[in-house]
This record gives structure tokens, sequence and C-alpha cells, in this order.
């Protein structure tokens, strides 16, 4: 398991979750790994309670499963259940981004468009690094809309959407989501509804073309 520092006034419960969170997308916990409290709260420093309470917060989503007085298990990767978050993720920020073009300052724009240049370098030396990239790109919309509660709501369930997004980068390398972040972002500076609609739904659809590939490397992580 990957353990980053704690931040600078962040709560035990919210830093046992960002930690188990993180290395389940980035697959450092692998799909129908057994996890217990005392083992996290142990590596992480703090008490078991803080670590339940993070199980319990993640279990809402469906991605790890509560075993009572063992901790939890980690849910293999079920197909319904991505669809169901990529439906959410498509309805919430089709709308998000729509509201962008209209309210988005200059600030905001250069904001996502020096996170791009990362993009363009990590893709290809560090995947996970990417993938926090990709994910505060599409936070600094929400941001930029001041839509937070709705970021908070569909970063939950997205979490399983997330985790493929994460094989995808380890077993594909799409360079085209980087071009397809650009795409999003130039529309917003244009003010142009038509053509951010238009960049998001072909970045969303990539997850089609990638799903059989995905499938076929990682068959032992996929439910039945």
């Amino acid at each position: 398991m990957i353990i980053t520092p704690k931040n600078t006034f962040e709560p035990n419960r919210e830093y046992a979750f960002r930690i188990v969170k993180d290395n389940i997308i980035n697959m450092e916990i692998k799909p129908g790994s057994l996890i217990g409290e005392q083992e996290i709260a142990t590596q992480l420093g703090i008490s078991r309670t803080p670590v339940h309470e993070a199980f319990l917060e993640l279990s809402k989503s469906k991605i790890v499963n509560i075993l009572p007085q063992k901790g939890c298990s980690v849910s293999l990767i079920d197909y319904e259940l991505i669809k169901e978050s990529r439906f959410l993720r498509i309805a919430v920020e089709g709308a998000l981004l729509k509201e962008a073009c209209d309210v988005a300052t200059e600030e905001d724009i250069q904001k996502l468009y020096a996170n791009i240049k990362l993009q363009q370098f990590y893709i290809e030396n560090d995947p996970p690094k990417f993938l926090d990239l990709d994910n505060e790109f599409h936070k600094d919309i929400y941001v930029a809309c001041n839509k937070m509660q709705c970021f908070y709501m569909v970063g939950l369930m997205s979490l399983h959407f997330d985790r493929v997004r994460s094989l995808s980068l380890k077993t594909i390398k799409d360079v085209k989501l980087v071009s397809d972040h650009k795409a999003i972002a130039d529309a917003i500076a244009a003010h142009d509804k038509d053509a951010v609609e238009a960049a998001f739904t072909k970045h969303m659809s990539r997850f089609d073309l990638d799903w059989d590939i995905i499938k076929k490397a990682y068959s032992e992580y996929i439910a039945e």
C-alpha cells in the first residue's frame, strides 16, 4: 500500500478514507483483497475508529463490503456498477460543462491549461500521477461552477469507473485523453456549449473501446 503524508488539518477519518480509496483505485489494493481495520490503522499510525468510519463511507458506494469482525473485502470490478457510475458522471458533468462555458473566469481557464501541460508529461511517465491530474482537471471545473457538493457526490460513486480508468492507463496509455481535455478546455474558453458537449461525449466514449481489452487483461479482477 502506498502511504502519502497526512495533509495539514486533515481529520484521521478523511486521511484513512483518502489513503484506502487511492490504493483501491490505483490497484495497490487488488479487487477481492481482504483489508483489516487494525492493519490499516497500524500502517497509518492512527486508531481503529477512523479506519472503521472510512470503511463505512467506502461501503456506501459498494467498492468495499463490510465483514463483521474481519474488516472488509474489496469488491471485484462490476460492469453494472461501472455503467451506473458513468451514467451519473455523464449526467452531472455534461450539464456542468455547459454552465462552465458561461461562468468560468480567465483564471479558471488558465488553471485547466496548466493542468493539461502536466498531463502531457505524466501520462507516459507516471500513470497514477496522470490520474490524479485528470481528477484535478475535472474537479477544477466543479470549483469554477461552485458545485463542490456535486463533486463529492459524483466522486464517491465514480470509484468504480476510476478503478477501470487506472487499469486503462496501465494497459493502453491512451495519449488521446490529453487531447480530449484540451478540446474541453478550448470549448470552455470559447464559450461554445455545443463544442464542449461534443468533446465530453467523445471523452467518455473511450471506455467503450477500452473495456474488452481491460476485461481480457484483468479477467481475475472482473465479477461474473
